[in-house]
């Protein structure tokens, strides 16, 4: 199997498994995505959801999280982590957003980089979702899978994970394939305690296929006591 009949094999199998995959961020506008995505560095969706339920009824322009002091803004994003550094790139790029783009979020990816706190992870999910440009924008959960399903090596950077899953997946299923794979990563593939045992793609994962040798080799070393204790 080359490597991209590998993808396709891992595309079809992630696709049966998870064909609803979708952006988990609640949000109503490309504005309000991304900030919830700038808020979901190093923090969970469904937190980022939690407080979002009321920043986005309490904001709802660039203007408006400009009109607060800084201090309220951070109170109101307080259980997100690194609070402060996140409120203070909001209203930056609010700023930003006004001065530079006449109150309106830009559409194309190279400006949305030149916002203070969206870099491309960030960019590529606004894009993708919010303005329907196909894009692989690859979190921890994306950067995970690749690597352990040999879609990318253990040691290349995000930008090379992005680069080769760019190479290996039709443009447009780009944006289907990075939900899928974030699905795959959080509720199958996790970081700890990934299901290995019900895996359908454990012949594909070096690492899957050494955490079954110590629980292989366990029940074979329990069969064989129960054995001799009969014997």
């Amino acid at each position: 199997m080359n490597a991209k009949e590998k993808t396709k094999h891992i595309l079809r199998v992630i696709g049966e498994m998870f064909p609803d995959a979708h952006c988990e961020l609640n949000h109503s506008n490309p504005f309000d995505l991304t900030i919830a995505v700038l808020l979901s560095a190093q923090c969970t969706d469904e937190t980022v959801n939690k407080v979002t339920a009321d920043l986005f009824q309490k904001y709802r322009s660039p203007e408006d999280y400009l009109a607060v002091p800084l201090s309220e803004l951070e109170q109101d994003i307080r259980r997100i982590g690194l609070f402060r550094n996140k409120a203070a790139n909001i209203q930056k790029l609010c700023r930003m957003v006004i001065d530079e783009y006449g109150g309106e979020l830009p559409q194309r990816h190279e400006d949305l980089t030149r916002l203070p706190g969206v870099g491309r992870k960030t960019a590529n999910v606004v894009v993708s979702n919010a303005f329907g440009v196909p894009a692989i924008a690859v979190d921890t959960h994306v950067e995970r899978v690749s690597k352990r399903l040999g879609l990318a090596k253990s040691d290349d950077s995000v930008l090379e994970v992005e680069k080769k899953l760019m190479k290996l997946v039709p443009r447009e299923q780009w944006t289907d394939t990075h939900h899928r794979l974030i699905f795959f990563g959080r509720y199958h593939c996790k970081a700890q305690n990934p299901q290995c045992p019900l895996c359908p793609l454990l012949d594909l994962c070096r690492e899957g296929k050494g955490r079954m040798k110590p629980a292989t080799n366990r029940q074979a070393k329990e069969i064989k006591k129960k054995l001799n204790s009969k014997g």
